[in-house]
Formats: structure tokens, sequence, C-alpha cells
């Protein structure tokens, strides 16, 4: 008999969406059990059929579950083949970039860089990019670009890594990672080209080291695999077929980059494969809160919940929230269904949104992200001789007890005004919860895609804008 899957780290409670029942009842949710056991059996399916055939031919109808077991996969190769493998590669890129230089740009957009800043942000220290050399423990200061065509960002950045000219000491020196599984998506390809340019002027005249400092991460025989091995690149990481850029976080697109910040991806690829084994364990409603938060979102969208806020409290999700915009947005937004997300982070975005939230259209779930206990220090209000403030009275308060009070007091202002919430809760903020979080949702939306009847695969609305924008740009 095998044996029963590890516990995970993660928590959801959906109970503050049932005070109303004449908005939802536990009894809707519980009608919705054979659905979701249905569409729970459709994401295992073809998580098997995957591993069994591998991706679909060209031009067939978009299909990318590689990234279901692709964890599993990535550890299993690690394990029987260590350097030679795709993980032990990575590794020893990011062990190469690391010594070698002082900073780093990651050019890339949408799936190809959302994932690796929700990792640096959720895992590094906030201000990590202002720390000495020494503080950040030889890590490279890590930069992001290619995700848009603004010329000003574009412009500081560059001035930036190329204000000393020619580069004379680790200090000095940067590397670029490349990330487009096409190598053809405009804004990534034009940043390429303009810090290229840089970087062949930091190399000086010792431009036979320029492809030292170049990482491409592409998929394979694409424009960007062309040019890199024009340029003398040796070394290229793949973005595996079958696996959609913006389910390709826990692949090269995000392993490298975290890699590279000397952050554990061994242990964020066993966190999303202790919640997968705990996923296709349980197809039951009632054991399984992947079906659980799918059920939920879903039967309320059926309501007029269009809108699904993912109240972060605290600031190192946020990005996290903003990969999951696009996770979302991208997988089910098709055919005139899907949920509108959007982000929040609290408390801060009590003081700007929250008025709306809570007096506004009643079209929210909100779904409050929190993590048990910080990740530093604790910090309390502490006693002042000075007490116009009127704090003292709060004195052995600490920051982590006012964010929670801070958030039970909005959940109860919500609930007073008949708006629905739910919770999921981490019991820590590391990279193996971090890597069950990012399974978790993507799980979560390839079941709600089969759900209600969409691909949760592909973006053909995205392809309209590319090619109207070639168009233009060719005239």
């Amino acid at each position: 008999m095998p044996a029963a899957p590890a516990p995970i780290d993660l928590r959801y409670d959906y109970s503050g969406a049932l005070r109303d029942e004449k908005r939802l009842k536990q009894a809707d949710v519980d009608g919705l059990a054979g659905k979701l056991a249905a569409a729970h059996k459709q994401v295992v399916d073809d998580a098997a059929e995957f591993a069994k055939t591998g991706p679909r031919p060209a031009g067939a109808e978009p299909w990318d579950p590689g990234y279901v077991n692709f964890p599993a996969v990535l550890l299993d190769e690690y394990q029987k083949h260590r350097d030679a493998s795709p993980l032990g590669k990575i590794l020893r890129a990011a062990h190469r970039i690391r010594e070698a230089v002082d900073k780093v740009v990651v050019l890339g957009i949408g799936g190809s860089y959302m994932g690796a800043r929700a990792i640096f942000e959720a895992m590094c220290d906030p201000y990590f990019n202002e720390q000495s050399r020494g503080e950040r423990g030889s890590r490279p200061r890590l930069y992001f670009e290619g995700n848009n065509v603004d010329n000003d960002a574009s412009q500081a950045l560059l001035r930036h890594f190329g204000r000393r000219g020619q580069a004379t000491s680790i200090e000095d020196r940067w590397a670029m990672v490349v990330i487009s599984k096409s190598g053809g998506t405009l804004e990534t390809a034009v940043a390429f080209r303009l810090f290229l340019r840089a970087l062949r002027k930091s190399c000086g005249a010792d431009a036979s080291q320029l492809s030292h400092y170049i990482v491409p991460v592409t998929g394979k025989d694409s424009k960007l695999h062309k040019l890199a091995t024009s340029l003398g690149c040796t070394e290229r990481h793949d973005v595996p077929d079958g696996v959609g850029g913006r389910f390709s976080v826990l692949t090269a697109v995000g392993l490298l980059p975290a890699a590279i910040l000397g952050l554990d991806i061994v242990k964020l690829l066993q966190g999303a494969r202790k919640f997968t084994d705990y996923f296709l364990a349980r197809p039951a409603l009632a054991e399984n809160i992947v079906l659980q938060y799918v059920g939920v979102g879903s039967l309320l969208e059926q309501k007029g919940y269009t809108t699904r806020v993912l109240s972060i409290w605290g600031k190192r999700l946020e990005a996290f929230g903003l990969w999951y915009d696009q996770l979302l947005a991208e997988s089910l937004g098709k055919e005139g269904k899907g949920s509108t997300p959007l982000t929040t982070v609290n408390t801060r975005d009590l003081h700007s949104r929250q008025q709306q939230h809570q007096q506004g259209r009643r079209d929210k779930l909100f779904t409050n992200v929190h993590v048990d206990q910080p990740t530093d220090d604790i910090l309390s209000v502490g006693h002042s001789d000075l007490d116009d403030d009127g704090l003292n009275k709060y004195a052995r308060k600490t920051l982590p007890e006012i964010l929670t009070a801070a958030m039970q007091a909005t959940n109860q202002a919500l609930h007073d005004d008949n708006h629905p919430t739910t919770d999921l809760a981490l019991t820590r903020l590391d990279e193996s919860t971090l890597g069950q979080l990012f399974q978790m949702m993507m799980l979560a939306t390839s079941v709600e895609g089969h759900l209600i009847g969409v691909n949760p695969y592909g973006q053909p609305g995205v392809e309209g804008y590319k090619v109207n924008m070639n168009k233009i740009l060719s005239k």
C-alpha cells in the first residue's frame, strides 16, 4: 500500500463565503462535488497522458499539462544524473554567474519574468539590491526589463549598468538572462538588442567574453536560440514543450534566476512535488483545498461575483499576486467567461481601494492570503516618554498582531455588508511553501478551466495585439 502524501503547509477556509445562505450555502458547494471530481480526473488524466506521449504536434489545440509533473521529473533526473541533469545544469550556470558578476538583468515579459520576480520578492530581503555585496552574501543584484517598451525606464537601467564604461572589476560586471520561448516577442527582443549593445561596451576589448555573460532560456530552434548561437553562447536552458509560459515558473524560467540569487531551488521543487502528490491523491471535494477553492469561486461567479480580489496581507507576496493575475486572466478569460483578477496589498490598499470594495458594486470575492509567522525578528510598538500619538496603550503589541487585527477587522466589516471572504494561509514563507503555493494555483486554474468548459491553455486573445502592432510598425 503506497504511503500517504506528506501534509501540506497551506490551509484554505471558505466559511466566510457561507455567512449569507441566500448567496451561498454549504449544500451548493457539496452539490458541485461530482463535477469537481470529473474536472480533477481530467487534470490527472491529462498529466498521465502527457507523461506517456509528450506534447501534441504543432498546430494542435493548445495543451500544456506538462507543468503538473515537471517538478518531479526535474528532481528525479537530478537524483539520477546530478550535474548532467537539467537541474544540475541550472545550478552550475547559476554558480558561474554568481561568481562572475555583481548585477544580473532578467529580460522577459509575462510568464517569462513574473514568476521569477515573485520568487525574488518573496524570498529575498525587500532592500536586497541596496545592500553591499558582502551583505548580499556575494549574490548579484537582480533587475527586470524587457517587460515593456518604456524608453525612460530602459535608459535608466542602461545608464546604471554602463555608467563606469568597460568593466574592470566584479563590481562593474553584469550579465543577462534572456527568457523567451519563441524568441519572437517584440518587447523582449528589442530589450535584448539594446542591452547586448551595452554589454559589448562593458566587455570592451575582451569581446570574446561576451557570450559568458548571456544565458538564454528559450525553446528549441527559436529565434533567440539561433541568435545566441551566432553570439557564441554554448549554454542554453530549455523552456520545455508542453509547459505554457504562465505555467513555467518551476522550469528554468523561474529556477535559474532563483538559483542565481542563491535560493534553494531543490526545496522549491520539493514543495511543488509535495503539493502535486497531495492533489493527485485526493479526488474528493472534502479532502482537497484545490477543489474547494475552485468550487467556491466558480459558484460565486455564477451569482455575479465576477471580480476575485486576492488580498495579500504583507508586501512580500505582492509580485506573487501579480503572477496569479496573469495566470487566471489568460487561462480562463475566454468565450465570455472567467472572473477578473485583482491583487491588493494590505493594510496599504485599505487606504485606497477599501471604500469602493466595501460600499461599491457587490461583485467581488475576497481571498485573504497571509503567513502565520513573519520571517524576520518581530517588532513591537514599544513605550515612549512622548505619548502625544497615544500609542503607549499598544506598547506591547507587535506588528504581526496589528496586521492580524486589521485583517480580522476588515473581514468583519466586509461580512457586515454581506461580502464573501475566504482565507488562504501559509504556515511560513520559505522555498518549500512557496513551491506549494505556485503549484496550488496552477492546478486550480486547470481544474476550473475543465469545470467551466474552457481550454485553460493558450492565449488567443493576446495574439491580436501582436499581429496588429507588427503591421503598424511595418508601414
